[in-house]
């Protein structure tokens, strides 16, 4: 019998792909989540769904056990990886996992400040099999993170200045880590950079996403503190997640986030969504709510 595939992060919007792609091409998942129920109400019974939480000891063998190769996603509270992930992998480690794919960040192999960094350097040492699938910055995070500014405010709130970034779609991504995990030997201890086609400033963004909806919408060009202030008090974010996702956008706002990889087409032999017309597939999640 084919051992499973752990997928953690599953119902997220990389995860619930992988788990598409992996299912469509006929090997078994085992889904994790936060909770074992968000699992099943996404999957159903295509899936072997458990509950896995880095921080919770009582999780991992049920997680672990029997798996050779995992999709690794960082949850985004998650940022100091020795005391609260580190643990966690080793176990799987002395599980018998083999190999992880994981989901990182562009540019994380230079950037220490970012907690996926630290990751990739465990895994480079850990003595298992990696493949770092690092992309761009997600189109999805303007329908997640930063939906209720678009839909509800007509704002962009991001600290990226005039900086281009080379936006790509989940679905790309996904395909990417199906892939490594399908094929682990063609991909073992490579990074690839999943990147859209283009290099987007949050100006065109802004006015990309206006063209679509047929109303402005601004980008407000904040600096670093109004941001915070911004992510804390009106998103919600906690405060590990602000300061990555500053992090993030100073990237972007050094001007370091533009480089362009034909990645995608590489390894999966389609060319990635361009910005555009993943704006038009998506523009129902912007459409303002119904006032009661």
């Amino acid at each position: 019998m084919t051992a499973p595939i752990l997928v953690t992060g599953a119902t997220g919007n990389i995860g619930k792909v992988v788990v598409a792609g992996l299912l469509a091409a006929g090997v078994p998942v085992r889904a994790a989540g936060f909770h074992a129920q968000g699992v099943i109400d996404e999957f159903g019974d295509t899936v072997e769904a458990v509950a896995l939480d880095f921080t919770n000891p009582d999780t991992w063998a049920a997680a672990y056990e029997g798996v050779d190769q995992v999709f690794l996603m960082r949850p985004p509270q998650l940022s100091k990886i020795a005391r609260d992930m580190v643990p966690s992998l080793e176990a799987a480690k002395a599980a018998g996992v083999e190999s992880m794919v994981l989901l990182s960040l562009q540019g994380a192999e230079h950037n220490k400040t970012v907690p996926h960094h630290d990751l990739e350097v465990w895994l480079k040492e850990s003595g298992l099999d990696w493949t770092f699938v690092r992309p761009s910055f997600f189109m999805e995070n303007l329908t997640t993170t930063h939906l209720t500014d678009i839909r509800d405010r007509d704002n962009l709130m991001v600290p990226a200045g005039n900086g281009a970034t080379s936006f790509v779609a989940a679905d790309d991504i996904a395909r990417v880590a199906v892939e490594a995990l399908l094929h682990p030997a063609d991909h073992v201890n490579k990074g690839w950079t999943p990147t859209g086609p283009e290099a987007l400033t949050y100006t065109q963004v802004a006015a990309t996403i206006s063209d679509v909806l047929g109303r402005e919408i601004t980008y407000a060009k904040p600096g670093i503190f109004r941001y915070a202030r911004h992510a804390r008090s009106v998103l919600g974010m906690p405060w590990g997640m602000v300061f990555v996702t500053i992090m993030i956008y100073s990237i972007a706002r050094a001007g370091k986030a533009s480089g362009l990889t034909d990645d995608v087409k590489t390894v999966t032999g389609n060319e990635p969504i361009g910005f555009a017309q993943w704006a038009k597939d998506h523009a129902e999640q912007w459409a303002p709510e119904p006032k009661h």
